[in-house]
C-alpha cells in the first residue's frame, strides 16, 4: 500500500509539473512576442494580465478551467529584463504554487521558469 500511494503521488506530481512547464513555456513565448508599451521594467497591467492568463488558462483572454488544480494568476511571475534601456528578455515563472498530492503537499516557488529573448515590438 505505501508503495502504491508513493508511486501514485510521484506520478501525479510529475504530471502536474509537466503541465506547468508546458504552460510557462507557452506563456513565455507569448510574452516574448507581444508588444511591450512600458518605458521601464514594470510591465503594464494589460500585458501582465494577458501573460498570466496565458499561463493559467492557455488563452490570453482568460478562461474558466486552469491547466493545473489550484493555479491562479497570482501564482505567475512575469519579469521584463532591460539591457541598454531596451527590453532584452522576459522571464515567466510559477511562484507559491501548492499542489495537494495524496500523502503530502508540494510547494513550487520559482519553478518551473522560462526565459526568452524579447523579439516583440517595443512602443513606450
Amino acid at each position: 500500500i505505501p508503495t502504491l500511494f508513493g508511486g501514485f503521488q510521484f506520478g501525479y506530481s510529475f504530471h502536474i509539473y509537466n503541465k506547468l512547464v508546458s504552460a510557462v513555456r507557452g506563456a513565455g513565448r507569448y510574452a516574448a512576442l507581444e508588444t511591450y508599451i512600458s518605458p521601464n521594467t514594470v510591465p503594464p497591467s494589460e500585458y501582465l494580465l494577458a501573460v498570466r492568463n496565458m499561463t493559467v488558462y492557455g488563452n490570453a483572454a482568460g478562461g474558466t478551467q486552469p491547466v493545473a488544480p489550484g493555479l491562479g494568476t497570482a501564482n505567475v511571475s512575469v519579469q521584463m529584463n532591460f539591457s541598454n534601456n531596451r527590453p532584452h528578455d522576459v522571464t515567466v515563472s510559477i511562484v507559491n504554487y501548492q499542489l495537494s498530492a495524496v500523502i503530502t503537499n508540494f510547494t513550487w516557488n520559482g519553478k518551473p521558469s522560462v526565459n526568452f529573448a524579447y523579439t516583440g515590438r517595443w512602443e513606450p
